[in-house]
């Protein structure tokens, strides 16, 4: 069976869309994927088996973005038997997975949800493209995840997963008629006067949750290293500061620090729909949850 639309199918291509995809030759990868790499709405994507720590953050332009790499390169860590990347620095590591798109099927990556709650700044690269995270549709090449540890040195090794990607056809953002639509048959917040006009919004909740009045967590700034492959084995407290709700609920952010913030809203993702949140009016606390069909 291979993968087929019809004239006006759009949208997030879901799990048994994307496996046929990679039957197709869509999806290369050096290694089988593991059983549970293919999610829902996406595929996580994997570290291969060098980290090369470079200078800066790049975009490849007209180049490849192995060009680059040579020309901004200090050293290369091999994570065959895991390596420990350090806080403050930038490293770009080859992917397993690279592309060979249809001309008619876009994608877009971003972090996976456990790299962003570990302040682990990470995006992909392709070649010869002006943009992160973003690949155009007919794309035939590798891909690169650029990484780079904020608060927490992380360990990782071949095969790690922090990114992961979605792939689309045509437009598929759904914009306020649709989304006041699916609103009314799913419910996607809870809020009683939700706003939809530019995506479902989402704000900060500085009332605090429970008997302790918690409003979320403070990274610490000295703490041991983080192996992203170890779930549920760490103890909060060793890396994490509670933070409590203030008399008057407000909350001042120091510079520099991570923070990870209760939302006041509650919401959903109905099945065959992807969402991401964007900042909206960070300076106010509040987000957009963006859906895609």
């Amino acid at each position: 069976m291979t993968l087929s639309f019809a004239v006006d199918d759009k949208g997030i291509l879901p799990d048994r869309m994307i496996a046929l995809l990679a039957a197709d030759g869509g999806i290369l990868s050096e290694n089988q994927f593991v059983p549970d790499q293919i999610q829902p709405a996406s595929l996580d994507l994997r570290l291969g088996e060098v980290a090369f720590r470079v200078r800066a953050s790049f975009l490849p332009g007209r180049t490849t973005v192995a060009q680059r790499i040579d020309e901004l390169k200090l050293h290369e860590i091999s994570l065959s038997d895991g390596a420990v990347l350090e806080t403050g620095c930038v490293y770009i590591v080859p992917l397993l997975e690279s592309l060979a798109l249809p001309d008619d099927i876009s994608a877009a990556a971003n972090p996976k949800s456990s790299t962003g709650r570990l302040d682990v700044f990470t995006r992909v690269i392709a070649d010869e493209t002006r943009g992160f995270d973003r690949i155009a549709g007919g794309y035939h090449g590798p891909l690169y995840a650029e990484i780079s540890p904020r608060t927490f040195p992380v360990l990782v090794r071949e095969g790690s997963r922090l990114s992961q990607i979605r792939f689309r056809r045509g437009q598929a953002l759904l914009d306020a008629n649709a989304l006041r639509a699916l609103h009314a048959r799913e419910r996607l917040v809870d809020a009683e006067n939700a706003d939809l006009s530019e995506g479902v919004a989402v704000s900060v909740d500085l009332s605090g949750l429970g008997p302790g009045g918690l409003v979320g967590y403070r990274a610490k700034r000295h703490t041991g290293l983080i192996d992203v492959e170890r779930r549920g084995g760490y103890t909060v407290a060793d890396y994490w500061e509670p933070m409590h709700a203030r008399p008057d609920k407000s909350l001042i952010l120091d510079p520099n620090e991570f923070y990870i913030l209760a939302s006041k809203e509650a919401v959903q993702v109905p099945p065959d729909y992807a969402a991401e949140m964007v900042p909206f009016d960070p300076l106010v606390g509040e987000f957009r949850v963006h859906y895609a069909g």
